[in-house]
């Protein structure tokens, strides 16, 4: 069995920058290139083919691969039939996208909203691919929008329309959103959390306990821009809050130490909080290829598959 690849694998491959991503207008044909060329720097990469974990059968229709027929099925029944892998599985997931103001913010030409948008319609229209469910939930202090998870036609054109409205809200509250997809979900699903975590944590674990605690499977996608991680700038300026529209004259020189120690804390809290319920926490910054942030979704759910099998079976390998 080829053992999980890394990411250098991928990166070997020529993958789209952000910016010439985003000058596609159409999100859907945005998700759709970054789904192909992931595919296509998987194919030229020695891993190809990685996911070969499989659970069971399922029938050979014209344009599967045969290298997967299985041979010696055929010869006790004389059909066709191709191992199913573990990627194949229907799931269903429910992707809760932050549509907050603060997301408006983007100092090389790629606004985080823009990006989370992108990502959250790449994940739907791969997981559309593979058969699954997806629904959306998208939110700022309130609940702007919900589709529930489906698999039909039309669904996919629906969720896409409701990720290209624009960003709005002054604030951020994860709790109304994660309190309503924890009512609403009846079976054990999937949760993608889509936002930039600027916002009070202090309840956030309490909401994220309650899902996992349901059995569903949790994954956080932070979205950040460059600057913020290191307050990249360099002249004294008036900066303004998107979301409160309160203004404030610093240097950023004389700002950036205690900036950092906070935002260090901030991090450091959130991946704690990750670590301590079992969840899933992916960091990205708005000048990274998404084809990358797709590897690590799949990444993850290999090492959750295998997790889960091995608890199944009582610890064995």
């Amino acid at each position: 069995m080829p053992s999980a690849p890394t990411a250098p694998a991928l990166a070997s491959a020529k993958l789209i920058d952000p910016q010439a991503l985003m000058s596609i207008r159409s999100l859907e044909l945005r998700a759709r290139a970054v789904v192909e060329g992931f595919w296509s720097g998987m194919h030229r990469s020695p891993y190809h083919g990685f996911s070969v974990e499989f659970t069971e059968y399922r029938q050979y229709t014209p344009g599967d691969d045969p290298r997967y027929l299985d041979w010696r099925v055929y010869a006790r029944s004389d059909r066709f039939f191709i191992k199913k892998y573990e990627d194949e599985t229907n799931l269903r997931v429910h992707l809760v996208a932050d549509q907050s103001r603060s997301m408006e913010y983007g100092s090389k030409g790629v606004t985080k909203s823009a990006y989370a948008a992108t990502l959250a319609a790449t994940l739907a229209y791969f997981l559309h691919l593979q058969g699954d469910a997806v629904g959306l939930m998208t939110f700022d202090e309130d609940i702007r929008e919900y589709l529930p998870a489906r698999h039909r036609a039309g669904h996919l054109r629906q969720l896409m329309l409701a990720l290209e409205r624009p960003a709005g809200g002054r604030a951020t509250d994860f709790t109304s959103p994660l309190e309503r997809i924890t009512a609403l979900i009846r079976k054990r699903a999937m949760v993608v959390l889509i936002s930039d975590f600027l916002a009070p944590l202090d309840r956030l674990e309490r909401n994220l306990a309650a899902l996992a605690a349901c059995g569903h499977e949790v994954t956080l996608f932070q979205v950040l821009d460059p600057a913020e991680l290191n307050l990249g700038f360099d002249q004294p300026a008036l900066f303004e809050d998107v979301e409160s529209a309160r203004t404030l004259y610093f240097d950023p020189a004389v700002a950036r130490a205690g900036y950092l120690q906070k935002f260090a804390a901030h991090t450091a809290l959130l991946q704690a909080t990750a670590r301590k319920l079992g969840v899933t926490f992916h960091r990205l910054t708005t000048d990274q290829a998404l084809e990358l942030a797709l590897f690590e979704f799949l990444q993850a759910r290999m090492r959750r598959g295998r997790q889960f099998r091995r608890a199944r079976n009582g610890g064995s390998a």
